[in-house]
């Protein structure tokens, strides 16, 4: 799509988390975890990064260990494309405030 989408302070750890692996699947509470978003902050703004065509999404399958299935989540190559431009942006102005991940300070 060709619409300009508003980028929070959310959606730019969304996109962090998101682009530390750009080709990789990624499932929601593994997001939420990495980006400390709720689930209610979380699941909309990957539904709005579907709407625009940066994600991707699919179930897991066949999900292992007999668990239900993971809802998957993957950058587009537009999406790769805009994320690095975001985040790269976000930098510049000091702007990203990215969660330290388990382990570091």
């Amino acid at each position: 799509m060709g619409k300009v989408m508003r980028v929070s302070q959310q959606t730019l750890k969304v996109l962090a988390a998101l682009a530390a692996k750009p080709t990789g699947s990624h499932y929601g509470y593994a997001l939420s975890r990495q980006t400390e978003l709720l689930s209610g902050t979380l699941y909309p703004i990957l539904m709005r990064l579907e709407r625009h065509g940066w994600l991707e999404t699919r179930w897991e399958f066949p999900p292992p260990g007999g668990r239900p299935p993971r809802h998957m989540y993957r950058l587009t190559a537009s999406g790769r494309k805009r994320a690095a431009e975001m985040i790269r942006a976000a930098t510049r102005r000091g702007a990203l405030r990215l969660v330290p991940q388990r382990g570091e300070t």
